[in-house]
């Protein structure tokens, strides 16, 4: 299919869903959707990776089951909003019921939080937060979480009275860090305005939940594991038909740091948590193979005899190794008897990250070429 028409799948009202939340590292729609235009509806998707649940949500557009594990708390919170069925109305009433509640919550203190939000913002802010913490997860509450995590930050827009993110000028893919945040709001003048929050919250309702989609996966179907334990395949409950997916990059450990705020928002510390724990090996080449190995063996434990996987797969320039050779290696690595069949060139994942420039060229760190891998298990 050529690049034009594959562009086009993801145009339509039924997809603008996919964008309740951007994401730092994700790949397109149409990667996933492509090739479950081809799956039958009985099939079962996995994907180990699935970040902000794109592959979950391609599947649930087309009416087939799907799965997705992901070590990060912020990429789960995301993509179990793909999964959530609800509408407007009970989206909107949930957000005026905890903003009315009766009580101050607490506000995190210093000089970061006072010039990213104003503090009228910031104390609305604090009471959905709360309230949603304090609340057993609904679908309705799963997807006014995630467009909270969406508005959260971003760029600030001319019209005052029609803002789109809560924060004062930030990236919308990831969320800068505090000193330089600081730094660059001081240096411009730049005071937070005041955002009535219910403003980009109905923007973001109004264009995310147009278009309603019917459930075949539950916002259970999503779960915050690491995907090495094969314990955490147990509640999967049909073989796996079919994996779309693509690991970390080699030498990329930030994925929860490069959304400390949002991780904030769904229960996280106010400042970085610079540990990094749950991910697979990024201390060599052969430890990175090793530990995706370990993840192609839990699949091949839990797949159907026709099983195959689609993996989308990169590095970082500023990391030396052949990315191709690593991911070589973990197939032949792992216990299944997997081979890949097809392969080709992807792009460059960068072109996805030009919301970085809002806040100067913090990004130093480019992406090389991707590529997909097409695999199979041999016959017995």
């Amino acid at each position: 299919m050529g690049g034009g028409a594959a562009r086009s799948l993801s145009r339509g009202p039924q997809y603008k869903l996919n964008a309740v939340c951007p994401y730092y590292t994700m790949f397109p729609l149409e990667f996933p959707l492509t090739i479950l235009k081809q799956a039958s509806q009985d099939t079962v998707v996995f994907d180990p990776f699935c970040g902000r649940g794109t592959t979950n949500y391609a599947a649930q557009t087309l009416g087939i089951a799907s799965y997705g594990h992901d070590s990060s708390p912020i990429a789960v919170a995301i993509a179990k909003a793909k999964l959530a069925v609800t509408d407007p109305t009970e989206v909107l009433s949930l957000m005026g019921r905890l903003l009315e509640e009766e009580h101050r919550s607490a506000v995190p203190q210093g000089e970061f939080w006072e010039w990213a939000f104003h503090p009228e913002t910031l104390q609305d802010l604090c009471k959905l937060r709360e309230g949603l913490m304090a609340l057993p997860e609904t679908d309705a509450s799963i997807m006014l979480r995630a467009i909270l995590m969406g508005c959260l930050h971003g760029p600030l827009t001319k019209d005052l009275g029609n803002p789109s993110y809560f924060s004062n000028q930030m990236p919308r893919t990831f969320a800068s860090k505090p000193e330089y945040s600081i730094r660059y709001w001081k240096q411009r003048g730049m005071n937070p305005r005041f955002v009535d929050v219910r403003i980009p919250i109905r923007k973001k309702v109004g264009l995310v939940l147009g278009h309603a989609i019917e459930g075949h996966s539950s916002v259970n179907n999503i779960r915050c594991v690491d995907s090495r334990d094969y314990a955490g395949y147990r509640d999967i409950q049909q073989p796996i038909d079919l994996v779309i997916s693509s690991p970390p990059y080699y030498g990329m450990r930030t994925y929860v740091q490069d959304q400390w705020l949002r991780h904030w928002l769904i229960g996280g510390p106010e400042t970085i948590a610079y540990e990094a724990t749950g991910q697979v090996d990024h201390l060599s080449p052969k430890g990175f193979a090793e530990s995706l190995s370990v993840v192609w063996d839990n699949i091949y434990n839990k797949a159907s005899d026709d099983v195959r996987m689609v993996i989308r797969f990169g590095g970082l320039a500023s990391r030396k190794a052949d990315y191709d050779q690593i991911f070589r290696n973990s197939i032949e690595q792992s216990a299944g008897d997997w081979y890949i069949y097809y392969s080709r060139n992807a792009g460059n994942a960068s072109r996805g990250r030009r919301q970085a420039d809002v806040m100067g060229s913090r990004t130093k760190t480019t992406a090389i070429e991707e590529k997909d891998y097409f695999i199979r298990l041999r016959a017995q």
